[in-house]
C-alpha cells in the first residue's frame, strides 16, 4: 500500500501561448509540496464560454484544496477555477485580479469590441520574452524562448485573446497573493492593486526572477 502523500498540492497554470516549461526555474521544497501542471486545451469552438472552458481545465486537477499559481492569462484561469472548486490559495504572477487592472489600451479594445482586429501574432509578439530586456548578458532562459512559447495553435490563440479582453471580473477575489514586476509593459503596475512588487521585473519574471518568486511562493503558502 502506498504511503499517503501529505504534501500540499500546487498546480501551475502557464501564460497565454506558454507551456509548463516556463516554470522550470521555480524551485519549491519537494518534501513540502507536490507540483502539477495544467495544460492548455483546444477550445471546442471559436467563442467557447470561458466558464465552460475552465470547467474542462479543472478536470485536470486531481487533488482537494490545491494551491493554484497562474501566470498572466493563467492567473485569470486560476481565479475562474476557484469559482468551481475549493482551493487553498491563489497566487498570481504578472496577471490581473479584475478588469479595472487592465491598461487603458486593452480596456478600449474591449469597450469597442475590436477583438477581431487584434491578431493572434500580435499577442505572440507581446509575449516574446526577447523584447523584455534581459540585459546584455542574455541568459539561456532567453535563448530558449521557443521552448517556453510553444502553444501556437491559431484557434486557441484567437480564443484566448478574446477571453482575456472580454473577462468580466469586477471585484477581486479576497485573499489572492499577487506578485508583479514594477516594469511590466503588458499589465503596468500603476493599474495593479496591492501587489508584491518585484523590483526590476518585467512580464517575464517567472523566468528572470524565479529564485525570488520561489521564495515568495513558499512564504505565501
Amino acid at each position: 500500500m502506498d504511503k499517503k502523500d501529505n504534501r500540499i498540492p500546487v498546480y501551475f497554470i502557464p501564460g497565454l501561448a506558454a507551456g509548463k516549461e516556463i516554470f522550470d526555474f521555480v524551485q519549491l521544497p519537494k518534501d513540502k509540496y507536490s507540483t502539477h501542471y495544467l495544460e492548455w486545451l483546444p477550445p471546442k469552438f471559436r467563442k467557447e464560454k470561458l466558464e465552460d472552458y475552465v470547467l474542462r481545465m479543472s478536470e485536470q486537477i486531481r487533488h482537494k484544496d490545491p494551491v493554484l499559481i497562474g501566470v498572466s492569462f493563467g492567473g485569470i484561469i486560476a481565479q475562474e477555477i476557484a469559482k468551481i472548486i475549493p482551493v487553498r490559495k491563489i497566487i498570481l504572477i504578472s496577471s490581473v485580479k479584475k478588469r479595472s487592472e487592465f491598461p487603458r489600451r486593452l480596456r478600449l479594445i474591449k469597450a469597442l469590441k475590436l477583438y477581431h482586429l487584434f491578431p493572434a501574432k500580435a499577442f505572440q509578439n507581446i509575449h516574446n520574452f526577447n523584447r523584455f530586456a534581459f540585459g546584455k548578458t542574455l541568459s539561456k532562459k532567453a535563448v530558449l524562448y521557443n521552448k517556453y512559447l510553444n502553444v501556437r495553435d491559431e484557434k486557441y490563440l484567437r480564443w484566448a485573446i478574446y477571453s482575456v479582453l472580454s473577462w468580466k471580473q469586477k471585484e477581486q477575489i479576497p485573499g489572492i497573493i499577487h506578485i508583479h514586476g514594477n516594469n511590466d509593459p503588458i499589465f503596468p503596475i500603476k493599474y495593479i492593486n496591492n501587489p508584491i512588487v518585484i523590483k526590476g521585473g518585467n512580464h517575464a519574471i517567472i523566468l528572470t526572477k524565479a529564485k525570488q518568486i520561489s521564495h515568495l511562493i513558499n512564504e505565501s503558502i
